[in-house]
């Protein structure tokens, strides 16, 4: 099971840290973040935390296990987290891809992927994919 880290509103994360840790004693694992969640400083000392505590032990902290492609689109950087139409960029999936790719060949991240890509989108990708994502993550919600 994955265990989201957004709060509402975003950014509001000082309750995070304690949600966390009780999380990892409850045996989660899989921490869903994004950059704009603005959750990953709490995240982090709340996983540093649970080491100290030995909640987890011989945890490779240098990479993350997972890194994926969160949404198959572009946005303006002034865009709310729920967009509009006019806040849409064109998303450029093959220099995306790429980039993930090299991600992968500097050990910067264990293994990459994608999230919430159609089966349209994702057949373009594999497509000019060197490295084929490992897993395309799809919430329930949008399936």
């Amino acid at each position: 099971m994955r265990f989201g880290t957004a709060e509402y509103p975003l950014g509001n994360t000082e309750n995070l840290k304690g949600i966390v840790l009780r999380a990892i004693e409850l045996v989660y694992r899989h921490f869903d973040m994004a950059a704009v969640y603005l959750s990953e400083k709490r995240l982090g000392e709340a996983i540093a935390e649970s080491l100290e505590l030995s909640l987890v032990k011989n945890l490779q902290l240098e990479y993350p296990d997972l890194y994926l492609v969160h949404w198959p689109m572009r946005l303006r950087p002034e865009a709310e987290l729920q967009p509009k139409e006019e806040d849409m960029l064109p998303f450029e999936m093959e220099s995306v891809w790429e980039g993930m790719e090299e991600c992968g060949k500097l050990g910067l991240a264990k293994c990459i992927g994608v999230s919430n890509f159609s089966c349209e989108k994702l057949g373009k990708l594999l497509a000019t994919a060197k490295i084929p994502p490992v897993v395309n993550q799809v919430s329930s919600s949008i399936a």
